[in-house]
């Protein structure tokens, strides 16, 4: 090939890699697909390999180093980059806005740009004739580290700027950062190399821009928004929002979310707006920057010593406060799992006061480090219930007290245990233990349980709290003269509870499994389980060999059920079942020969006709068989209306996807 001609081809293979980027990095609207991009790269990378002469420091494979550097340097900036002033109120943005308007000594409305606020680090960018030369951290603000390596790596910041309308030089500022979803994956690796954690998003990056290593970097997947410049040699904007839409033009990214708000009323209902929805971005914001949209206006009002007077931050509630562990409460759910709670001096958090917190269990505790007494990091996102992120252990005095896994349950004393060495969770086995009989009472008596209808969440409540009920098989003997006695139980009220309980005797060993709660066993594992024994005293009998025998039952599925009954406690249980009236068994099911006999199916979406739980038991009766799962085994994917991303990978996978309407007719064969 003329060399001419490959020159050439190297260089349009960059346009197009460029493009991409620029496509995918800023606008986040893809035109190929990944393997695509790839395919690009890998052309590009195997002609420079070929052809050295014609790599040159902007190309697209150049992004990493792949190096070592020895440290870094440090970087003047030509003007300061200053931090701004914060607002916590809208009392306090309209008092900003007052202290400007009075500043200026005339009346004059004004026009903002106002930009969600990234928890990021600040960074500035040159770029030269449209390279990129220099990239540095704020540092002190007047002199910053010198991250070029590191910056190249960061794929929405491009190397060359796009266009021909850029300035000869410009220093651009924005925002490092990185995604929940990555900053979640880096914890992760963390954790599992046993590594200190990072704290949070903001954090994560900072640590990132300071590794020596650009190879690593690069694997952190950095990001950064644009959202201002220091200086600008050959141009003349006239407003922060041309400037905005010319970056954006040169292939930087600024941030969607921008907006020019006429006056301080706009302004207000856009932070609400953001402050509302903040939780539903894929990155950190910790608030909303607002900007007087003019440059001349800007250049009149000019700065104090440390912040611009032409802009402020405001400042959304802290989703992140440090509080003292004052005390370690334990818990006890519905299948006996031991919880610690962690108490705190209370703090405000996210705009609300947190004064608890679970620590989810032993080995949390262990990764965190965190002892009674201890300082913390608490974080809360939205609604989420609030977490410990770090444990700050300058904070320690030395009267910190290690957190001992209790011996006994703090409910009823009984045993506790952890089943396996590899378990994450401490267990109370006891099956009538009382912080557990509220919710497994409820559990029992569901639908698909027992069906005890009556017996629901204010009549559990009563009954327990009365001691009419002090075991599950105590409700068998309840009698009407006692419901009478409690406030919400009335003549008619009390007749269909006890008609309820009666009907309830009827129910096969199956729903009786279920009912119960064993660890690991779901409601299509009791019946497969009471299908293949179909008695209580046939089951009691059986050992893990013949648990594990059956093809849908894993080993921790049969261990689990080893276990429960094994215990004494569960033995006096079953017994007074059975005393109560319980036949518990479980009739074999006679399976014709159908249709769809043999067949698999999965359900997606909303039906119309019947439920999903209805859907599910009617294959079965007809000899197929449902999973929850997509997979390439599946027959029918029976997709009804708002199905998700089930049916999004069936597609994928050019499986059999049916409506209810066809799948009503192929049921009715």
């Amino acid at each position: 090939m003329d060399i001419k001609k490959i020159e050439s081809a190297i260089e349009n293979l960059r346009e197009q890699i460029r493009h991409h980027d620029h496509r995918y990095y800023v606008l986040s609207d893809p035109e190929i697909s990944d393997k695509e991009y790839d395919d690009l790269l890998k052309q590009l990378k195997e002609l420079e390999v070929k052809y050295p002469q014609f790599i040159t420091a902007d190309s697209p494979t150049q992004r990493v180093a792949g190096g070592i550097q020895e440290g870094f340097k440090t970087v003047k900036h030509r003007e300061k980059m200053l931090s701004l002033d914060n607002t916590y109120s809208i009392e306090e943005l309209r008092e900003w806005e007052e202290k400007v308007k009075r500043f200026l000594k005339r009346e004059v409305v004004l026009e903002y740009s106002v930009d969600l606020k990234i928890d990021g680090v600040s960074a500035a960018l040159i770029y030269e004739n449209g390279f990129l030369t220099i990239a540095a951290t704020r540092g002190d603000g007047e002199t910053g580290e010198d991250i070029t390596a590191n910056a190249k790596t960061i794929k929405s910041i491009p190397l060359k700027l796009i266009g021909k309308d850029y300035p000869k030089k410009i220093e651009v500022r924005g925002e490092i950062y990185l995604s929940k979803r990555d900053f979640e994956a880096i914890n992760a690796q963390k954790s599992k190399n046993d590594e200190p954690l990072f704290a949070n998003p903001r954090n994560a990056a900072s640590g990132s821009l300071k590794l020596l290593d650009t190879r690593i970097v690069a694997e952190r997947n950095l990001s950064c928004f644009i959202h201002s410049f220091g200086w600008v040699e050959g141009y003349d904007f006239k407003t922060q929002a041309e400037y905005l839409e010319k970056a954006a033009g040169w292939g930087l990214c600024a941030n969607p979310s921008r907006k020019i708000c006429k006056g301080m009323d706009e302004v207000i209902t856009h932070c609400m707006k953001w402050q509302d929805k903040r939780d539903s971005l894929n990155y950190e914001a910790d608030g909303m920057v607002i900007k007087v949209n003019s440059f001349a206006l800007q250049k009149e009002l000019g700065f104090t010593m440390k912040s611009p007077r032409w802009a402020v931050a405001y400042k959304f509630p802290a989703h992140q406060a440090t509080t003292k562990i004052n005390d370690i409460e334990f818990g006890v759910g519905r299948t006996g799992i031991i919880t610690p709670t962690a108490i705190f001096e209370p703090v405000e958090c996210a705009g609300v006061t947190i004064s608890r917190a679970t620590l989810h269990n032993f080995d949390e505790i262990k990764r965190l480090g965190v002892k009674k007494n201890d300082t913390v990091l608490i974080e809360r996102a939205g609604d989420v219930i609030p977490k410990v992120i770090k444990v700050i252990t300058s904070k320690r005095t030395g009267k910190e007290e290690e957190i001992i896994v209790p011996k006994i349950c703090p409910a009823c004393n009984g045993e506790i245990v952890k089943e396996k060495e590899e378990e994450v969770y401490y267990y109370c086995i006891n099956p009538d233990c009382p912080a557990q009989l509220k919710r497994s009472l409820l559990h029992f008596a569901s639908r698909n349980a027992m069906d005890i209808e009556g017996l629901g969440e204010s009549a559990v409540e009563e009954l327990v709290e009365r001691k009419i009920v002090n075991r599950l098989v105590d409700i068998y003997v309840i009698q009407k003269e006692s419901l009478l006695t409690l406030p919400l139980f009335k003549d008619k009220k009390s007749n269909n509870l006890i008609a309820a309980i009666e009907q309830s005797r009827l129910r096969p060993l199956s729903r009786f499994l279920f009912g119960l709660g064993i660890r690991h066993i779901g409601e299509k594992a009791a019946q497969i389980v009471a299908q293949e024994f179909g008695s209580i005293d046939v089951l009691f009998k059986a050992d893990l060999e013949k648990l594990q025998m059956i093809p849908e039952v894993g080993p921790v599925m049969a261990q689990s059920v080893v276990d429960f009954f094994a215990s004494s406690k569960t033995r006096e249980m079953i017994a007074a079942f059975k005393k109560s009236g319980l036949k518990m068994i479980e009739e074999k099911r006679e399976i014709k020969e159908t249709a769809i006999t043999g067949k698999i199916f999965i359900f997606t979406g909303e039906l119309k006709t019947l439920s999903r739980t209805d859907a599910q038991k009617l294959v079965e009766r007809l000899g197929a068989k449902y999973v929850s799962a997509i997979s390439k085994n599946i027959d029918y994917v029976v997709a009804g209306e708002n199905a998700g991303s089930k049916l999004a990978k069936a597609e994928k996978l050019r499986l059999n996807i049916i409506d209810e309407t066809i799948f009503n007719k192929l049921v009715s064969q």
